[in-house]
């Protein structure tokens, strides 16, 4: 697995622990909803930690709670 999938799996992972709806995040976050689409379908190439912070701001979690997760362990390398 690689990050950015890594990272959508997250954010479904942590919306479906709080019953919060991915537009429902995205407002929460002060993000546009295209962009946290873009994010979950694999489209954003790289997001941001600006972006991910607000995503954690929205959820109500630190970003250490965020990538405390097993989902980041033994990822792919991203240089090949």
């Amino acid at each position: 697995m690689r990050v950015k999938q890594a990272i959508a799996q997250r954010i479904i992972e942590v919306c479906n622990e709080r019953s919060i709806a991915i537009n429902a995040l995205a407002n929460m976050s002060g993000i546009p909803p295209s962009t946290l689409y873009s994010i979950l379908n694999s489209k954003s190439q790289n997001p941001g930690t600006v972006t991910i912070q607000k995503l954690c701001d929205g959820l109500g979690i630190s970003i250490r709670e965020f990538f405390d997760s097993d989902l980041f362990d033994g990822l792919e390398q991203e240089i090949k």
